[in-house]
């Protein structure tokens, strides 16, 4: 029989994670399509679980002077709604979920779920976002973009738990999601795009781009973005050809009930070449 464990506080989760072998369950979105059973009968959750979305400590959204903090239990809807969030993040929120998913739903469970069709992971992705992992011992930090290793497979120890993400406060001339699919919030992506550029004049200062149900993992190659860096506005759309080129390779969409690879990577070129037009 399946046990389900609801600490008090972050302290006693993280030594019932010491102690013993759990699934943690946040909001639980993913998981009870994962888990789904019959019409009327219980989740069929495969082993015991640790319910940590009441944690008031995983609740708050703080910021300093260089990092916004949110806490990994903090609902999309409140992340949404709280005046310290990118407008970025805000305009994936609204293209991720529904109203309904939104007051349930958490990014960290996003992040946790490594899906490559993960809409919240493109765009933290984009902006450099760190986690704040802890177990009972110890205390780390790691990049999202390291921190998911495949699909489904994540740099999570038994006895860790996300507490934070982290996303460094850095501003953008032109920041932009998008998110192709049957229809807006719920359903599963066919492609997510985020892109940002930040200027000095009209030089190119900062250039992210990144692309989601592609590949594996989130698309995001440093190396290209640093060969535009330095460039006028002009320049760089006039190298649009070069830049789908660089990015083409990268690009590995599978075949599946969604959609078609070939669709996938058309798209996928197509987003970019309109971010890049429309600066």
């Amino acid at each position: 029989m399946v046990e389900a464990y609801v600490p008090k506080n972050l302290k006693a989760a993280l030594e019932m994670l010491h102690e013993k072998s759990l699934r943690i369950v946040a909001g639980g979105t993913d998981m009870l399509i994962q888990n789904r059973n019959r019409s009327g009968l219980p989740i069929n959750f495969k082993s015991d679980i640790l319910y940590v979305f009441d944690l008031e400590e995983l609740k708050r959204i703080e910021e300093d002077s260089e990092f916004l903090y949110i806490g990994a239990s903090c609902s999309l809807e409140s992340i949404l709604e709280n005046k310290l969030t990118p407008e970025l993040l805000k305009m994936t929120i609204l293209e991720m979920a529904s109203p309904a998913i939104r007051n349930t739903g958490t990014l960290a469970g996003n992040i946790a779920n490594a899906s490559p069709a993960g809409d919240g992971i493109v765009t933290l992705v984009l902006e450099d976002a760190l986690l704040e992992i802890q177990s009972i011992n110890h205390l780390r930090r790691e990049k999202v973009q390291d921190f998911i290793q495949g699909v489904r497979k994540i740099n999570l120890n038994s006895d860790e738990l996300i507490t934070k993400i982290i996303i460094p406060k850095v501003t953008f001339d032109k920041a932009y999601f998008k998110k192709v699919g049957p229809r807006l919030s719920d359903a599963i992506s066919k492609v997510a795009f985020a892109g940002a550029i930040k200027f000095e004049d009209t030089i190119v200062k900062d250039f992210r781009i990144c692309l989601g149900a592609v590949n594996i993992k989130m698309v995001r190659d440093s190396a290209i973005e640093k060969k535009y860096i330095g460039k006028t506005k002009k320049e760089l759309q006039g190298l649009i050809s070069q830049i789908l080129n660089d990015y083409s390779p990268l690009i590995k969409p599978i075949d599946d009930q969604r959609s078609n690879k070939e669709y996938r990577k058309q798209v996928s070129l197509n987003l970019i070449q309109e971010f890049i037009e429309n600066l």
